[in-house]
């Protein structure tokens, strides 16, 4: 027995050691690659002033309308609406990518980004002083997954599941590896809210509602008119005022909404001094509308700001749902109708670029032809998109901006009969079933009257029956959601890095789901697996060849005509704000949708002179 225990001794002793897996640490902040600028310990973000003072009132204005003040439905609610909740966490604006602990004080994140633990700050409170908890997190990710309008839902595709490990605990499980995306969707874009006011008094969180819900935000509700004024009142006691990415900002005291049914009542408005702030996104009112007095003498303050932020794409999208624009040729052929050149001459004054791409920024934008990893990507696509993709660059078609299509209105024709239509007496026509080639443009805006008008004449000139049609606000949202629609001008925002997304924006599988952001009804294999592609990267270098893999498609494809852009912004403000010395380098103006800088505050001093009538 002694000879065995003492063989047993020397076996153990000799036994190499269990190595246990490390344990991913816990971090302050979450970056999608790379490091993140600010360590843990700071302060503020640097283009946030923490010595800002408070007070004073702000009038916004929009055009549209709203109609629920619940995110989760299918409906329309106002854009100020992040103000009410805190997000898990939030993206900091002079970094791509990297988010920074609101709700949640750390994140930790698998090894391969197939999990996330996000805890929550203890002292996290919702307005009526009850915590929020990792229950709240979980209720709140079963809402969306259940319930959500599918755009919403949409971003939270990857997520598997949610459970709470205790109170402030709270564990995100993912389909996808080796990509953060998912997890920093999850962190920013998850809304957080209190299960408790929502399942009190018979609440049901899958229907619209105007009742002012319970928050955790900077701001509450301080009174709504449903379609028409939304005002805001900032949170006194809230819990999260001294935080690093709260602190310097959130300065004004009482925030109030204004809904204008159209650009043109609201920017005579503005002029008018019956709201504040303004970025502009019309190039006749930046050119022409601010030669009025308040401007000359520096009561009304016009600026232009460099901004990185990508410019999205912006053009008339083709529904290939319906008859013609399920023919690529059509397609192509419309966009050479369109002199993108004049409209920018003679309408815009020339401060117009043309969008060129899916993904304006740099390192996801394709250009010239697809080289290296690049086209080794898309090589087993061959077949399935257009082989000049390969070997030619694309380049959308132009004019002199002089009016003269000659050579334009020519190549259209040849495209047009090769998809089987031609001219007979005066109009486009199907040469098997002998129909007339007719459609609507559909807008809302009276501003698109006169930049769509010159387009709807040209495809008259060729005999296409093209008419433009006007719809309100509403209507024009239960159109876009009900795929009700030829032909509509859209803005698609896009703000790096792309993920999942990608798949309510041109999947095939949300082509068919009302409400879903597949506008076009895009319904391509080669897209699809591109999609996969960009959400399955594991860094920034196969992420970038993917998107512009992705992008080339998309451009070949012709699935829309491409507008306009402009990379800095254009403000225009009543002379009454302080602002840091240090501005944002992206998304200035518009953080989390309020569309003003939330960095700035009134000064009391430049308030007092505008009210005397000075500068």
């Amino acid at each position: 027995m002694r000879v065995i225990a003492a063989l047993l001794l020397a076996l153990a002793i000799a036994a190499p050691a269990v190595v246990r897996a490390q344990e991913p640490a816990a971090s302050h902040a979450l970056a999608l690659f790379g490091q993140p600028k600010y360590p843990a310990g700071f302060t503020h973000f640097d283009y946030a002033d923490p010595d800002a003072p408070k007070g004073g009132s702000l009038v916004l204005s929009t055009v549209g309308t709203f109609d629920t003040l619940n995110v989760i439905p299918i409906g329309t609610p106002p854009r100020s609406l992040d103000l009410l909740n805190d997000s898990l966490m939030v993206e900091s604006q002079d970094e791509s990518g990297v988010y920074y602990g609101r709700l949640a004080e750390s994140v930790t994140v698998a090894d391969d980004a197939s999990w996330a633990i996000f805890t929550l700050r203890p002292e996290a409170r919702w307005h009526d002083g009850v915590p929020v908890t990792a229950a709240d997190v979980v209720w709140s990710w079963e809402t969306v997954r259940d319930k959500a309008e599918p755009f919403l839902k949409s971003f939270f595709r990857d997520v598997t599941g949610a459970e709470a490990l205790d109170d402030r605990r709270v564990r995100f499980s993912f389909a996808s590896r080796n990509s953060r995306k998912a997890v920093g969707q999850v962190a920013n874009a998850l809304p957080i809210l209190p299960k408790h006011w929502w399942t009190a008094n018979g609440r049901d969180v899958g229907q619209n509602t105007v009742e002012p819900p319970l928050g955790s935000g900077p701001y509450r509700i301080a009174s709504v008119d449903p379609g028409r004024t939304l005002a805001w009142e900032r949170v006194a006691d809230y819990w999260g005022r001294d935080l690093p990415v709260n602190r310097g900002q959130w300065n004004v005291d009482r925030i109030r909404y204004d809904y204008y049914r159209d650009r043109d009542t609201e920017f005579e408005a503005f002029k008018g001094g019956n709201s504040d702030f303004r970025q502009e996104f019309t190039s006749l009112f930046w050119a022409t509308g601010y030669d009025i007095p308040a401007v000359r003498d520096g009561r009304l303050i016009r600026a232009e700001i460099a901004s990185e932020d990508p410019r999205g794409m912006q053009g008339y999208f083709f529904n290939l749902r319906r008859t013609p624009f399920s023919d690529p040729k059509v397609r192509e052929a419309l966009g050479w109708l369109y002199d993108f050149e004049w409209v920018n001459k003679t309408l815009f004054s020339g401060l117009y670029d043309r969008l060129g791409s899916y993904f304006n920024a740099e390192g996801f934008r394709s250009s010239g032809v697809p080289e290296g990893e690049e086209r080794a990507l898309l090589e087993p696509f061959r077949g399935q998109v257009p082989d000049a993709l390969f070997d030619t660059p694309f380049a959308l078609p132009k004019t002199d901006g002089g009016g003269n299509m000659r050579d334009n209105i020519r190549t259209a024709l040849r495209l047009l009969k090769e998809a089987g239509w031609e001219q007979r007496d005066g109009l486009m026509t199907n040469i098997a079933t002998g129909e007339p080639m007719r459609f609507e443009i559909l807008i809302d805006q009276a501003i698109y009257e006169r930049v769509t008008q010159p387009f709807v004449e040209r495809l008259r000139q060729v005999g296409i029956q093209a008419s433009l049609r006007r719809v309100d606000a509403a209507q024009m949202q239960k159109r876009q959601q009900a795929f009700d629609y030829d032909v509509m001008p859209v803005a698609l925002a896009f703000y790096p890095p792309p993920g999942s997304e990608l798949r309510n924006y041109f999947g095939s599988g949300e082509a068919g789901i009302e409400g879903s952001a597949n506008l076009m009804g895009i319904r391509n294999p080669a897209v699809d697996a591109l999609i996969d592609k960009v959400t399955a990267a594991r860094d920034l270098s196969s992420l970038q060849v993917a998107t512009r893999a992705l992008d080339r498609v998309l451009l070949w494809n012709n699935y829309l005509i491409p507008q306009w852009g402009k990379a800095d912004a254009w403000v225009a403000y009543w002379n009454r704000f302080g602002q840091p010395k240090t501005q944002p380098s992206h998304r200035f103006g518009d953080p989390n949708g309020i569309a003003f800088p939330s960095t700035w505050w009134i000064d009391p001093a430049k308030d007092a002179a505008l009210k005397r009538g000075g500068g």
